[in-house]
């Protein structure tokens, strides 16, 4: 008979979202308060800077954005290189004690130098805070829901973004752009704090559980290929870093453009919390699609749906065209966010995959210090419009790398397709699940050979033959094992909608 306390330990290390649901949900409302000290000031700080400061350049009112996206990004590969050597709990406390004096540093400010440090610290705590409880999450749900999670993950940021964002415009525009709206941030950042200390636990010990399952070479330097030479790795983090680019841009210029077209801060705050509120919420439905769909397919979709919108901004001046642009860019976002971290750590083992995330939170939130400062000197020099339309075209570029870089996913197989194969062509099905999923339900005539078991049972596998790799709901485990038979020389194709897809359809 096991010790309670043995039994306990197995608990603890199970992964899924569905054994980790609270420890989960409570990180998702801890990751809501991290975006609410973002919104704070995201709907604002055009105003803040002129009516309080005096200041008009855009590049000086941009400044604060490269402050904060300079120091979010390397504290964001710093967090990935920490996570397993000081654990994601520790790192997330520190993340929280250094946003605490960020809102009483702004409530203060008597230059706009305050202000750059306010920001600086904003970043430092972002980075922190925001890369812990994705890794967090990631490591509790294992590879099956990876790409639901980072859905839910970033629709809690990123909702909690929208509504304060929305919050804080609203108060400004009734009761002054200082120190109403900052009050907000006092009462985040202490709740955030209380919560990460009194509940949650680290999350360390479940990478060892996954790590014995996992099939996937290490990558020799984790940096360099993350950054440049692994071709999927590398175009995913460009996408990253421009996704940031444009954000920063829409962040710092799209709030400069409605105060110049004569827009009040309440309806300020109401166009700019549209798109990332349609942002936030699209998550819940693209994170789950990057479960089951090409992964390439959607960022590619996703940043040429961004570059479009963004093009078209400077056509616009009315009300429901700009809330229209707005809603346009929230959906591109919401295609390309979860899906980022979802296909970094499916290409990396889990030992390896705080530190690529790291690499790729990195490049993308410098996207935030290079979005603000080419598109502050470009609208100096040139004029808003053209900033946007810059930021715009590099958008539609970064699509077409996406397209045209990343080796193509192999194509899934039908249901109704492999029936009509079965009938007249002799195929293999492998079922890579594990054995207690394969009892429960599987596919008719599939063998079963475990995802972790694959490499060393390859010759129980004809090669003259097509391999059909079959998992629980298809884009998750049966690519994985499909990509890597085709690296041993196989015609493999992971098939459509899994084993669940398999039944509930009809034929």
């Amino acid at each position: 008979m096991q010790s309670p306390a043995k039994y306990e330990a197995m608990e603890k290390t199970q992964l899924g979202l569905k054994a980790n649901w609270k420890q989960f949900a409570l990180l998702l409302l801890i990751n809501g308060f991290v975006g609410g000290m973002i919104g704070m000031e995201r709907s604002i700080f055009p105003e803040f800077a002129s009516s309080v400061f005096g200041i008009d350049s855009h590049t000086a009112i941009l400044s604060f954005i490269a402050a904060f996206g300079i120091n979010k990004a390397f504290t964001n590969y710093f967090t990935g290189k920490w996570a397993n050597r000081f654990g994601r709990r520790n790192l997330l406390i520190t993340g929280w004690i250094i946003a605490l004096p960020i809102p009483f540093i702004l409530i203060s400010a008597d230059s706009w130098w305050w202000v750059i440090v306010a920001n600086i610290l904003l970043g430092i705590s972002q980075g922190l805070a925001w890369s812990s409880t994705v890794v967090m999450k990631i490591d509790l749900v294992g590879e099956k829901d990876r790409g639901f999670a980072m859905g839910l993950n970033e629709f809690a940021g990123y909702l909690a973004v929208a509504l304060v964002a929305f919050i804080s415009g609203y108060i400004a525009a009734h009761y002054g752009i200082t120190p109403y709206p900052f009050y907000l941030g006092i009462g985040i950042s202490i709740v955030g704090l209380l919560l990460t200390v009194l509940f949650v636990k680290d999350t360390r010990h479940f990478v060892h559980t996954e790590s014995k399952q996992s099939t996937i070479e290490p990558l020799k330097n984790v940096f360099l290929e993350t950054s440049f030479t692994n071709k999927t790795l590398s175009s995913i983090t460009q996408a990253g870093l421009v996704n940031n680019l444009n954000d920063g841009m829409i962040w710092g210029l799209f709030p400069v453009l409605l105060f110049s077209l004569r827009y009040d801060a309440a309806t300020i705050g109401m166009i700019t919390a549209i798109y990332p509120g349609i942002w936030s919420i699209g998550q819940l439905f693209t994170g789950k699609m990057a479960d089951h769909y090409s992964k390439k397919a959607m960022l590619f979709w996703g940043m040429l749906v961004q570059g479009v919108a963004i093009v078209l901004i400077p056509a616009s001046a009315g009300l429901y065209w700009l809330i229209g642009i707005s809603i346009t860019l929230g959906l591109g976002t919401a295609l390309v966010y979860p899906t980022f971290m979802s296909a970094i750590a499916a290409a990396t083992t889990p030992a390896q995959r705080a530190e690529s995330l790291g690499t790729f939170r990195l490049w993308r939130d410098l996207g935030y210090a290079f979005g603000s400062i080419i598109s502050g000197i470009t609208a100096d020099l040139f004029g808003v419009e053209y900033a946007i339309l810059l930021i715009g075209l590099l958008t539609l570029v970064s699509a077409l790398i996406i397209k045209f870089r990343i080796p193509t996913e192999p194509t899934c197989i039908t249901k109704s397709a492999l029936q009509a194969l079965m009938k007249h062509t002799e195929i293999t099905v492998i079922d890579v699940r594990s054995r207690e999923e394969y009892d429960r339900q599987h596919v008719p005539e599939a063998i079963h050979i475990p995802l972790i078991d694959l490499s060393q049972n390859s010759n129980r596998i004809s090669r003259h033959i097509l391999v059909v790799t079959v998992c629980g709901n298809g884009g998750g485990r049966s690519d994985q094992a499909a990509y890597l038979l085709r690296k041993l020389n196989f015609d493999a194709r992971p098939l459509c909608g899994g084993t669940s897809g398999w039944f509930a359809s009809k034929g």
